[in-house]
């Protein structure tokens, strides 16, 4: 199966909101896509939900990082759909939210922040604290004989930010990974990781652990006990002080165990739990929300889910489905959506509370424009060479057309070292023409970036002439000069690390920035 989804746009905010209460935990409709979302922690007063998208387009990383946290707001009952969580708390290692301390304003964090990538499996874990603005960043925390060489990670911190477990493959791992704690004492040092024993860790895999409030409930993630698919969740009960005593676990049942992946359940402030499964996800993990009893007859209407699989299946087609927000408030907004496969077209409205649905052959790349009145136009690509999804949902992010608002213009590419324009950068450039004689009264800022490489002064010149360029060919094309201003800043603005060549290409980049309306 390939499938694929290409953003030209990124954005990046955090916000605060109201409140959540478990008699109306908010939709996940605007939240899950064909990224894998992992780990979700669901701030204490309920408002934001933190959680690890993997291998999407605008990570650190790009599509090759292992996962970034994004950031999803409560607006009327419902999770907006999500942002970057920004760089500060963003690298090219895998980045998860373990916890929070009780009054929200401290964030721990998987790994150390230091600019290298095996960081994230040795030495301890990090804290950020909240500034009134945003999350600072991070200061790591150590932890006596730290390893974890999986490439799955997972782990929880109480609130009291005394008590930390975690998967890891370490010493004395029964199997590949166990789970381990390792405890906070009187001094405010941390205590060396001691594996949780032989009645929770098998041969296999232990992964995704959290605690219950009282922290006598361990709930863990496995694929070493049986149950009804890969991984299943299990609970089991601590049985004294040393954390490394458990009764026996028990399968926490269906409805959250399927035949598919269980991982990362957590507890709700308010009540239930949260937790990822790929049943009915296209492969990849979803968030989903459950507040029934423990390891019960099966009650299927306590999952609350994004809709899939709640329309007939049509033979050679897909159906796809979703909604159009507003990238900076996450409020869903009425928009067109345009699907297009060389001659063939398909049009579709997207409703404000109802969203849309469309079906498409269910092979095939489509080229997808979405238009919205005040917002700049959205393009994406779909690649679709599969017949075994039927139901596929894909969320759109518009950005508002008002002063501030920056454009990344992703495809406008140059010659290696030169300001030459590459031929693919025409249909972007294109695109922000047709915007600008849309919105006659609009007057932008171009601004030019390199990466690291080379002297200071050859990147600040090599970046203007690039931003000259640019506005040269959008002047050819009927826009006044007056209404474009242009700035290269060399390399003294990055958004990823210098340190590879996969990092350093989304430094180097064309921006437009709003500046008149």
């Amino acid at each position: 199966m390939n499938l694929s989804v290409r953003s030209s746009l990124a954005i990046f905010f955090i916000a605060v909101s109201c409140p959540v209460s478990r008699a109306q935990f908010p939709s996940f409709r605007l939240l899950n896509t064909p990224y894998d979302e992992l780990n979700p922690v669901i701030s204490p007063d309920g408002s934001r939900l933190y959680f690890t998208r993997a291998n999407h387009p605008d990570n650190i990383g790009g599509k090759a990082d292992p996962g970034d946290i994004w950031v999803s707001i409560n607006i009327n009952g419902e999770w907006s759909a999500a942002v970057h969580a920004g760089s500060d708390i963003n690298d090219r290692a895998y980045n998860a939210v373990l916890g929070f301390s009780a009054d929200g304003m401290q964030m721990f964090l998987n790994g150390h922040y230091t600019g290298s990538a095996s960081a994230a499996r040795t030495q301890g874990i990090s804290v950020s604290r909240w500034t009134g603005h945003g999350w600072s960043k991070p200061e790591n925390i150590f932890i006596p004989f730290y390893l974890n060489k999986s490439n799955l990670q997972g782990g929880y911190i109480t609130p009291d930010g005394q008590v930390l477990v975690f998967a890891a493959e370490a010493y004395g791992s029964y199997g590949v990974e166990d789970i381990f704690f390792a405890l906070k004492q009187p001094d405010g040092s941390w205590s060396e990781p001691r594996n949780a024993g032989p009645v929770v860790n098998t041969r296999f895999q232990e992964l995704s652990p959290s605690l219950s409030a009282d922290k006598m409930r361990l709930y863990f993630a496995t694929n070493g006990r049986g149950g009804f698919g890969s991984f299943d969740i299990f609970y089991c009960e601590r049985l004294d002080d040393t954390f490394t005593r458990w009764s026996e676990p028990v399968n926490l049942g269906a409805p959250v165990n399927t035949e598919g992946r269980e991982l990362f359940y957590r507890f709700v402030p308010a009540g239930g739990a949260v937790f990822t499964t790929t049943k009915d996800s296209n492969g990849y993990g979803d968030i989903r929300y459950y507040d029934g009893p423990l390891n019960p007859a099966a009650r299927p209407d306590t999952i609350v889910a994004f809709k899939t699989n709640v329309y007939p299946e049509l033979s050679g087609q897909i159906r796809i489905y979703g909604s159009v927000a507003d990238a900076r408030t996450g409020k869903p907004i009425r928009a067109e959506i345009l699907f297009k496969a060389g001659s063939q077209s398909w049009n579709t409205e997207c409703d404000a509370l109802k969203g849309y649905q469309i079906s498409l052959p269910s092979s095939g790349v489509f080229d997808i424009e979405v238009r919205a009145v005040k917002y700049i136009a959205a393009y994406e690509q779909l690649d679709l060479q599969t017949r075994e999804v039927k139901n596929l949902e894909l969320n759109f992010r518009l950005q508002p057309v008002e002063v501030g608002t920056t454009v990344t213009l992703k495809n406008v590419l140059f010659k290696q070292g030169t300001p030459e324009l590459l031929s693919e950068s025409y249909a972007e450039l294109d695109r922000v023409v047709e915007f600008l004689k849309a919105n006659p009264q609009v007057e932008i800022e171009l601004a030019g970036h390199t990466d690291n490489r080379g002297s200071y002064q050859a990147l600040m010149d090599l970046s203007q002439k690039r931003v000259n360029v640019v506005k040269s060919y959008l002047v050819s094309k009927g826009i006044e000069a007056r209404r474009i201003t242009g700035r290269g800043y060399g390399g003294t603005r990055p958004v990823a690390s210098n340190d590879t060549e996969e990092t350093r290409q989304l430094n180097r980049r064309v921006e437009f920035i709003i500046k008149k309306t």
